[in-house]
């Protein structure tokens, strides 16, 4: 089907799906088949098809996954007209689960209002060493969902009466923008920079629950700042956009940890928006700390984006042209990346 797609051809498979249907199968192969031939390009097999039998080539752990992502996708069919691209990504993502040998259900976050699954075998390894480890990090590209399943976790811990509350910081940085020309104290300024929390806390608690929450200080969203000379116990803590903290500020801000709570911290190094040449606190904590048992790095990329397809493919193009023109600045970042991935000491 499609030609583009040059696969190593090891096995040949059959799949087919029942019941035999013109209407749903032409969903699921989309206008021109271009489901099948995006599908086809992710997992590197090809796919023909005559009606509902479906002929692979390819790989065979691909085929595997090619196989369990069609039925999937035609399950999908008996409820939707069109399968649009979003559909198909994450259900490649979970796809690539059965590499890992990380059971899904090992790692459901269940709040009030929503379950929430791991998508892709990342999502579903940090979701472990959150849940099993007091400090943890989600280190990686926009859009992998290092953010939204610790918020997750967050709202899960304090529903189950785990914690007494949720503190979700971020440093106060001028990320090209002057905060000083905005209205308000501290604290009002930096809330727009704040609203992904916002958003994440909403969909999974209600936006009645949370400001309830927050009046009464059993959720709390504060810059860094505010997080100096406090000592916080049986809270679940999630420091977001981390690669904008000091040296001094992550320090400071990991020696806050008291009894009985739980930490995350979120960044991505290639998003640093610290004045040129001054050190990024996420950069460095990844050196310190990479031999310290109980905590744990978790490394994403952009085959773990969760966003729109095209998502992993900018982040791929940056690193390329960036990588190609010596225009970025994160030689040191990674460095330490690559020391911490090479080193057998960091799995906590």
């Amino acid at each position: 089907m499609n030609d583009n797609a040059n696969p190593v051809v090891a096995l040949t498979t059959t799949l087919t799906l029942q019941p035999n249907d013109s209407k749903r199968l032409a969903v699921l192969c989309g206008p021109v088949d271009q489901n099948i031939k995006y599908i086809e390009r992710r997992l590197n097999v090809r796919i023909r098809n005559r009606a509902n039998v479906f002929e692979l080539a390819g790989d065979d752990l691909k085929m595997l996954h090619a196989k369990k992502v069609l039925t999937e996708l035609y399950r999908e069919t008996e409820k939707v007209s069109v399968l649009d691209k979003e559909t198909i990504h994450l259900h490649l993502q979970q796809a690539s689960l059965a590499e890992s040998g990380v059971e899904v259900g090992s790692a459901i976050i269940t709040t009030r209002r929503k379950t929430i699954k791991p998508r892709g075998n990342n999502q579903a390894i940090y979701l472990h060493n959150i849940l099993s480890h007091d400090i943890s990090f989600g280190v990686g590209p926009a859009g992998t969902g290092k953010t939204y399943l610790a918020v997750a976790c967050a709202v899960q811990a304090l529903e189950s009466q785990q914690v007494n509350r949720i503190l979700l910081v971020r440093p106060a940085v001028e990320a090209g923008e002057k905060l000083g020309f905005l209205p308000g104290d501290l604290a009002q300024k930096i809330d727009p920079y704040l609203r992904p929390l916002y958003d994440a806390l909403y969909e999974m608690l209600g936006e009645e629950r949370v400001n309830k929450y927050i009046e009464r200080g059993i959720i709390e969203v504060a810059p860094l700042a505010f997080m100096r000379g406090r000592t916080l116990n049986n809270a679940f803590i999630i420091l977001d956009e981390s690669q904008n903290t000091t040296p001094a500020q992550m320090k400071m801000f990991l020696t806050r940890i008291g009894f009985g709570s739980t930490a995350i911290i979120t960044g991505d190094i290639t998003q640093i928006d610290l004045p040129r040449h001054s050190k990024s606190g996420l950069v460095e904590v990844m050196r310190v700390l990479r031999n310290v048992v109980g905590i744990h790095f978790t490394f994403f990329d952009s085959s773990d984006v969760v966003r729109h397809p095209l998502v992993q493919e900018i982040v791929d193009a940056y690193s390329e042209y960036e990588a190609a023109n010596g225009v970025s600045d994160q030689t040191e970042a990674e460095d330490a990346l690559a020391v911490i991935e090479n080193s057998s000491e960091n799995s906590g």
